[in-house]
Parts: structure tokens; sequence; C-alpha cells
């Protein structure tokens, strides 16, 4: 296990992965009786200062084919290990035969859980992707239907970006407006452009056919196609494709083509009547890029960044009319059937997302715009691909371009991006695998560890993820299938569950990292003791959370809100001290205690109250959910707020109303948004200059203080959240007072009024209200 110091500071420690219950129940109505599902947070490649590297391939059991692991029984005489997960008994290979209790292998090591082995690109232990080319690519896909402001934004942040690739990394680029133009940059004599009808649904085949990247023979010369060009290349995956490099260049070649390119782009050109949207096709751009990238070898990493200033309004994927009279669907819309384009487009992106996935190819998108782009209709496909997703006001908006900088960046500052991972799960015989929520898809692996219920993506033992990166988190749901009498307690009282990860490093070598850990069976018909001291409240109300989010989108008229109260009453009801019918009683251990407060803010949270996003912002929101660590998941529902005064040390405020003082600055992190605000007398005192003058060095310091800290916040964190400095009473106020505890509002505000405290006008409940109700129905008899 890590090391206990570790541990503490590092809640994930070097596994990576955190559970709901640390101790499992042994029986399958034991576990439903725990309420809170058994899951487990894993972050499949995440960096860690002690892991170990190996050159070597690794052992594999033949029967269950799990890998060599710190708890395999080891014969050290007869050179023989036993699978904790199977049992059965297997030999070393001649060159262990040097092992011995003094000289242990490094696989063996019983503090590291993790370990990562580098195989060559050959022997891909997975055979999913057996020529894996190192260079990756970014593939450019450029809306052009904005104003030329914004167009100057974005084209400036692509610069940028290119600038900023590796020499090797290869690059192309698509401009898209009413028709979608792919732009050949190995032709620098004179730009050469590639045109398709904006509202025609392409295959992947026509793509490729017209891009003269076709199987057949002799190109017919056709509408868009120029004569001339590279002659008919092989077929994706038949090795090095000639072809392709007329449209995919390395970064260091084609960087003077591409900024002279971006200079000459100006904003589409095709006339918009007075009272219409402009048409943009991004389906059909999006279907093309992929269409072009599936020339590439097979099982080269490759990303279509997507720059979309507007809704999709011509061809496939479109997701509101060109009439500026009719809106952008709304959540009403959605909840009454009443949004016509919707459910073609959601169809359309889930058919573009499977040929992404059969590809290996990723797709993130980039939307900057005050009306939505359609990134509901698209979430099926980033997700399923492992896309990156950011959401902006304007292409010059500091949340677009530091968060686009940021995946180019190298160093400290580096998203780590990967690709063409695969998740595989091995786990003792009483363990099934329901599914996984997060950025990945089922490879339909069968096996005896697939459980019959799905949720997420299930069906499966391994997943494909075809991006990722070091913060990349999927959330895995448990069943436990043994019955009371099938196996007594005593017979193994420990669990194991070991997690595969092969995928593509940013520098383009192969690497596998196994992780297997180890958990306790406890008897829960003895007694909740065990099971209550492994209990992780965070994790839980991440997982509630994402079970949540999950079920609102696929169950029809799903009440979320009751959902979560009935849980929280079920699990108080079982785990907390009380006498019957006496609310008074009432009393929950510490490793319950912060729960109902988290339960409490989602029920308030963007996840759950959905009137005031709109359904673009609602599936953003959600696709970060379900893809952040588990910290980071953990402050989109219940942000911290830090306080900050003359006479103390800053210090964590409670998420209250309350904690408003007029001489108090609070800096609240609610994961989206940092916000700055200043009490009352604190802004007067700085709008008269008071910092300024060398006698009040102290208010100085203070002001500066919070935004030291939030650029801390910011700078670690993708996307980059909004900052916002405001002032109590002012308009800005409101990004605090909506995340904050309403224990004073309207009707109670004569009792409540502290010094310079504020009212929040609401007919929420408090927190305490909330908690007197839950302990009122929790000693209820059940």
């Amino acid at each position: 296990m890590a090391a206990p110091e570790l541990a503490q500071t590092d809640p994930e420690g070097i596994e990576g992965v955190r559970m709901t219950w640390l101790n499992w129940p042994r029986s399958k109505v034991e576990a439903s009786k725990c309420v809170i599902p058994i899951a487990a947070s894993i972050q499949p490649i995440r960096p860690h200062v002690d892991l170990q590297i190996l050159p070597y391939p690794p052992l594999r059991c033949k029967t269950c084919s799990a890998v060599l692991n710190p708890f395999c029984r080891v014969d050290f005489t007869a050179l023989i290990w036993i699978c904790p997960f199977c049992f059965q008994r297997n030999h070393f290979p001649q060159h262990y035969s040097s092992i011995s209790q003094t000289n242990v292998p490094a696989e063996l090591y019983p503090n590291f859980p993790s370990i990562e082995y580098s195989i060559p690109n050959y022997q891909n232990p997975q055979n999913y992707n057996p020529a894996v080319a190192p260079s990756p690519i970014y593939l450019f896909v450029l809306d052009t239907c904005m104003i030329e402001e914004e167009l100057e934004f974005a084209k400036s942040a692509l610069k940028r970006a290119i600038g900023m690739l590796p020499d090797n990394a290869m690059v192309g680029f698509i401009s898209y407006g009413t028709q979608v133009q792919v732009h050949e940059l190995g032709f620098s004599e004179m730009s050469k452009v590639y045109v398709f009808r904006g509202s025609k649904e392409l295959s992947r085949d026509q793509v490729l056919e017209q891009l003269g990247l076709g199987v057949s023979g002799g190109r017919r010369a056709g509408p868009g196609i120029q004569k001339g060009g590279a002659g008919p290349s092989p077929t994706a995956g038949a090795g090095p494709n000639t072809g392709i490099n007329r449209f995919l260049l390395p970064a260091s070649e084609c960087e003077y083509t591409l900024n002279s390119l971006l200079d000459e782009l100006a904003t589409d050109q095709w006339p918009v009547t007075p009272g219409n949207r402009a048409l943009r096709c991004t389906g059909v751009a999006l279907s093309v890029a992929a269409g072009l990238l599936g020339a590439s070898t097979a099982g080269t990493g490759a990303r279509i960044i997507a720059l979309v200033g507007g809704p999709c309004t011509e061809g496939p994927g479109a997701i509101v009319s060109k009439d500026l009279s009719d809106p952008v669907r709304s959540h009403k819309d959605l909840d009454k059937d009443a949004a016509p384009f919707f459910k073609k487009a959601v169809h359309f992106f889930d058919e573009l997302g499977k040929q992404l996935v059969s590809q290996g190819h990723v797709l993130d998108v980039f939307a900057s715009a005050l009306d939505q782009v359609g990134i509901a209709e698209m979430k099926v496909a980033i997700e399923k691909t492992g896309g990156l997703v950011v959401l902006a006001e304007s292409f010059g908006h500091s949340v677009f371009k530091d968060s686009f900088k940021r995946i180019f960046e190298d160093g400290e500052q580096s998203l780590g991006l990967s690709f063409n991972g695969t998740l595989e799960i091995n786990c003792s015989k009483d363990i099934k695998v329901q599914g996984i929520i997060g950025p990945c898809t089922s490879l339909e692996k069968k096996g005896p560890a697939v459980a019959n219920t799905v949720i997420g993506q299930g069906n499966t033992t391994a997943w494909k993820m075809c991006g990722l990166d070091k913060n990349t988190c999927l959330t895995v749901f448990f069943d436990v299938s043994s019955s009371e009498k099938s196996d007594p307690a005593g017979s193994n009282p420990q669990l194991y569950i070991q997690f595969l990860t092969s995928y593509q490093s940013p520098d383009g070598q192969m690497r596998l990292r196994v992780t297997t850990v180890t958990r306790r069976w406890v008897d829960s018909t003895l007694g909740n003791e065990d099971l209550i001291q492994g209990f992780d409240q965070e994790v839980a109300a991440v997982v509630m959370a994402r079970l949540a989010s999950y079920k609102m989108e696929m169950e029809e008229g799903f009440d979320a809100t009751r959902w979560l109260d009935r849980n929280l009453i079920r699990l108080c009801s079982k785990f907390g001290d009380y006498r019957k019918d006496d609310p008074a009683s009432f009393t929950l251990n510490p490793c319950f205690s912060l729960f109902p407060q988290f339960m409490f803010n989602l029920r308030r949270s963007q996840f759950v109250q959905v009137f005031n996003n709109s359904p673009d912002e609602t599936a953003y929101f959600r696709i970060l959910l379900n893809r952040e660590t588990i910290s980071n998941a953990a402050v989109m529902i219940q942000p911290s707020l830090i306080s900050y005064a003359f006479n103390s040390l800053p210090a964590p405020a409670l998420l209250d109303v309350q904690s408003i003082a007029a001489d108090r600055i609070l800096l609240l992190d609610s994961y989206f948004s940092v916000v700055i605000f200043h009490g009352m007398t604190i802004a007067q005192w700085r709008n008269m200059g008071y910092q300024n003058q060398p006698e009040h060095q102290g208010f100085a310091l203070l002001l500066q203080a919070p935004h030291d800290d939030a650029q801390l916040i910011i700078r670690d964190r993708f996307p980059v959240p909004r900052l916002v400095v405001c002032d109590q009473h002012g308009s800005q106020a409101r990004f605090l007072l909506a995340k904050l505890n309403p224990s004073a509002t309207y009707s109670n505000a004569h009792e409540m009024m502290n010094s310079g405290s504020d009212v929040i006008f609401t007919d929420d409940v408090s927190l305490q209200v909330f908690i007197d109700h839950l302990q009122r129905l929790a000693v209820q008899a059940s």
C-alpha cells in the first residue's frame, strides 16, 4: 500500500484510485443496504514521482491474463507465482531465474501498487493498433461565420498554438462557413483548396474520394475536385500514406504557409438575408475532418480541434433553423419534445463519435459565442472520444485564450495529453463491473466479470479512451455477486482489482500502466462499524452527482432532487445513531457528517437545477463533472470559501451568507468561476485610494492577497475559470450569493442581521432547515 504519510496528504496516493467504501459488504443484499453504490474513481495515467517504469513486457497469468503484482503469492524455490484473481499457478520464465526473497523484481515491491511498462510499438499488449506512428496529428477546424473582431482573436490564438507545437507534430487546417474548405498545405506555391457543400451529408469514403485519397485507380475530376495533385494512395492503415501529406505537414514545415493562409482568411462571404442566421455547416466540417483523418495510418494519435463561433444551421448536425425568430432550444423545449432538430443532431454526432472511436481519434470543441453552439448535441462525440471542451463568451476572453494555450504548453503546465488508450479491469470472482461514467467507449469485451445491470458504458471489461490526460478520471461501478451461502466469510478476507491502461504517451511511446488494489470483505450482518470507518464522503458525493446527472439524461421524467433526498434519508436511517421517532437524539458518525451538506449543495447546483442554464451550459458542466478528479469535482458541487481580514490570517469560511462582512474580502472557488468579493467598507476604502498611501501598506497587502491566491487556482486548472472581481451590493455579487447557504432571507432577516452581513432573496430552505427535516425523516420507522 501507499506510504501512510503520502495517503494523508494526497487522498489518491500512488494508486490514483479512490472508492466510496474502503471495506466491501459480502453479499448483494448487504451492498444494496449501503445506499451509496460501490464505485471506484480512477485516474488511469496520474503522474507520480515514485512511479517505476520497466523496460520489459509484463508477465501475465495464463488463465485470466492479469499481470504479475505485489499481491501474488510467490514460491521462490520452484519459481512459481499464484494469481490472486483466479488462483492459477504460473511459472516464471527463464530470465526471472535469479529472483529470491532478497532479490525481488520491481513489480513485486509491496509499496508499488502502480507500475508502468514501456512497450516497443510492435508489441502493443492490447493488439488494437499494431503500428503506432509517434507523431501526433492536430487538425484545426475554424468557423469563419463570425464578426471580424472575433475571427481575428481566433486566428491569433491559432498562430500562437502552431508556434508552440513540437516540430514533428503533423498539422492540418480546415475552415468552414456555408461551405467547407480543406486547405492543401503541401502546395505552397499558391493556396489550393478543396470545397465541400455544407448542406450534404458525406461518408468517410466520399470525403477520401473527393480529396483524391480514395482507393479507386483513376480519379475522375468532379465538382469540388481539382485535377492534378498526388495519385491514389493506399487505404487507411496500409502503411505510410503519400497522398495525405498534401494536407498534413510537420509543424516546422508548414508554420509559414499556415500563418500567411490565416492572414488572408476573411469572414465567410456568403450573403445573410436580414432576419436570418448565418449559414454554418459545423456538422459537415467535422465529418470532413474525421474523413480526412481516416486516411492516416491506423493507430496514429490525432485530435480534431474545432473553434466554433455559433450554432450549426446548415446540413447534418443543425441545431436551429436559419430564421432568427426561432430561438435555439431550451431545457423546456427538450422536456416538451418541442426541439425539432435535437434528436436528429444527436444521432448525427453519435455516429460521428463512433467513426472517430474506430479510428482512435479525438474531438475537442472550443465554443465561444453569446448564443448556444450545440455542445448539448456534440456531447456524445466529445465524451466518447475523451475530447476537451471549453465554453467562453468570446475568442478574446481569457477563459478561451488561456485554456487554448494550456493544451500546447510543455513542462509543469502541460496537460499530458495522451492518445489511443485502452483500459481493462480484472477483479476477484465475486465482483462484477456494471460500467463506467466518464470519457471512454465500451469495447464490448465480454467475460465473467460483466454485470447484468449497466451504468454508463457497460457490458464489457475493456474500454477505449482515444484521448486522455493526467487529470482524466473515470468512475467504475461494481456489483457484488456472491450470496451469503456461496462463500463463508473466512475463506478469503481480501478482494483484488487490477486496472490495466495502455496508452501512447505525449512523446509517442507505448506504455502500459498496471494498478492493482486490494480491499477487505466485511460481514456487515455483524455490525456496521467496519463499513462506517471506510466511507469516503467526498467520493460518495461526486459519485452521487455523476449518477444523478446520468439518470437525468437517460431516464424520462427523472426527479433528481427527490432521488437524492430519498437516498440521503435511507443512508442516515441506516448509519445514524438515534432513538426511534426522536429527532433530537439523532447523531451522525464524523465519517458521514459532511455528506448531508454535500447533498444540500448538490441539490442547488447547476448539475441538478437546470432552469437557469442553457442545454449547452448543462452539457458542458456535466462533461467536466464526469472527467475531472474527485477533489476538482467536489469543488464544483460544494465551492470553497476563504476569508481575508485585517487582524487574522486567511482562513476557510462557512459557505453561508453570514460569512459576508463589511470589513472582509472573500475568495470563492466554484471551479468554473473564481470570485473575489469585497465587503462594503473595504470597497469604499479602496475607491478612496487608501492602498496607495504609504501609511496604509497593510491595506494594500490585504487587497493583493486574494488576487495572488486566485492566480494560483487559475494557473493549475483546465479549463481556465472565469475571474470575477466584485463588491458587496454590486451587480456581480450574484456570482457569490448564488452559492451561499441562505441562512438569512427576507423571511427571517430581522432575527439574523449581524454587522454588515447580507440577505439573500430566495425561497430556498437553508442548510439548518434541511438538516432538521432530514433528522425528522431519518428517525421515523422505515
